[in-house]
């Protein structure tokens, strides 16, 4: 590759070759970010897959609606109970596998005490899956 020359006579030609030092500074450059950056942007996210099994799978547990009107009675799935009787229930219930859920509905004017005892009651004979059911807020 000349760029220039002592010669007279040649010295005015226009250079007809391309020179590719540039071009090629500029490609070992790229390769060497590629080379860089590329195991930069593979990250891999961790997850837990489940795992497949070819068990029966097994029978869902049942649900309690345990509800307290404003009184104060208790209701077992629409039924009305004393609160020994549903104490002595929530024992046999607890004894079922897979223990069944006790959803409990209580009015808005009912005394604390008496959801609390419930709740002591459901503790007491070992059920551990209480939720409480209420009414979504009405927006204004």
């Amino acid at each position: 590759m000349a760029f220039a020359s002592f010669d007279a006579r040649h010295a005015s030609a226009p250079v007809s070759e391309i020179n590719m030092v540039p071009l090629i500074d500029v490609m070992l450059v790229l390769l060497v970010i590629f080379i860089i950056t590329a195991p930069l942007l593979t990250n891999a996210v961790k997850l837990e897959l489940p795992k497949a099994t070819s068990q029966v799978d097994q029978a869902k547990a049942d649900k309690i609606e345990f509800a307290i009107d404003a009184r104060g009675a208790l209701f077992w799935n629409g039924e009305r109970v004393t609160r020994d009787e549903a104490s002595r229930r929530f024992a046999s219930e607890s004894r079922k596998q897979p223990q069944p859920a006790v959803h409990l509905r209580a009015d808005q004017d009912v005394a604390y005490r008496v959801v609390a005892q419930v709740l002591a009651d459901t503790a007491k004979a070992g059920l551990s899956k209480v939720g409480f059911i209420s009414e979504p807020e009405s927006g204004h």
